[in-house]
């Protein structure tokens, strides 16, 4: 569009009135002014919009033409104004929330509930896809937050500390007594039990394969499944000994369901918190950070 969009909506006032000096009236400017403006956009365009005569002004066929998109495009930016006004009253905007499947069960949840209560307008869409994938998406500006394990490099993200975890080996006591009985007392369980991990595309296994290998731990025999509720529930049928978020079992281990088993030094401690893009400027994702604080 070559034209300046104030003479449009000068066009567009003028032909909606079909009087000139009521346009006039209508955008605040005077009237020649209004004719110059008219003029400067025929002349930009070759051709006549407007048929003069002593009872005001009509559209030519070409105007006609012109009037009906200008229409449309006025109407769209009014619809615009109104959008943006309802979501200012209602509070409505649109999160966009990146987390694994087991970081939305055990901790996104409760955070959302009550920011629903606090928010209902708000529209909120959630990916449920793995931590890189939710911090590549956060980097892109295609997401709005992530709940994730904090990053070795944020980059452009700030990061905002929700909870630390640690990450255990657990298996039911049954499960435990068989592989003695079996194996004998002193065997090495990570070699002759079937250890249970998350696949090698979550961050979760990387950090645990990371302190086996600073151990010295080789597993003989692995058991690999992409979600921590199956290692969680495959654990508890006596399926073999998972690698686990201990806060998220704790109440098994205080009933005897699962026992911890004792290792060389406790796995690394992680951080677990709310990663957005520092550039984004999104009015949902600052009244839930508003929310968070």
């Amino acid at each position: 569009m070559d034209q300046n969009l104030s003479q449009y909506k000068i066009f567009y006032e003028v032909a909606r009135t079909g009087n000139i000096s009521r346009a006039a009236r209508e955008l605040y400017i005077s009237q020649p002014a209004i004719s110059k403006a008219i003029s400067k956009l025929e002349d930009s365009l070759g051709l006549s919009l407007f048929s003069r005569s002593s009872r005001g002004v009509q559209l030519t066929p070409e105007g006609q033409v012109l009037f009906e998109h200008a229409a449309e495009a006025f109407d769209a930016l009014n619809r615009g104004e109104q959008e943006l006004k309802r979501i200012q009253e209602f509070d409505i905007g649109h999160l966009r929330i990146g987390v694994s499947n087991t970081l939305c069960k055990y901790v996104l949840l409760p955070y959302l509930k009550t920011f629903i209560d606090q928010y209902p307008h708000m529209k909120i869409t959630i990916e449920s896809q793995s931590t890189a994938q939710t911090i590549t998406r956060l980097e892109q500006r295609k997401l709005d937050l992530g709940l994730i394990a904090e990053p070795s490099s944020r980059k452009d993200l700030s990061f905002i500390p929700v909870m630390e975890i640690q990450d255990t080996f657990v298996t039911t006591p049954t499960y435990l007594e068989n592989l003695y009985l079996r194996e004998g007392r002193d065997t090495n369980v990570f070699e002759t039990g079937n250890i249970m991990l998350l696949d090698q595309s979550n961050i979760t296994r990387t950090h645990v394969d990371e302190y086996m290998a600073e151990h010295s731990i080789s597993p003989h025999q692995i058991l690999e499944v992409t979600a921590m509720d199956l290692l969680i529930e495959f654990a508890k049928i006596g399926l073999g000994i998972a690698c686990v978020i201990r806060e998220l079992v704790q109440k098994e281990l205080d009933s005897g369901a699962f026992i911890e088993l004792p290792l060389q030094a406790p796995i690394h401690r992680r951080t677990i918190g709310f990663a957005y893009h520092t550039g984004n400027q999104a009015m949902a994702l600052k009244t839930f950070l508003e929310f968070l604080y």
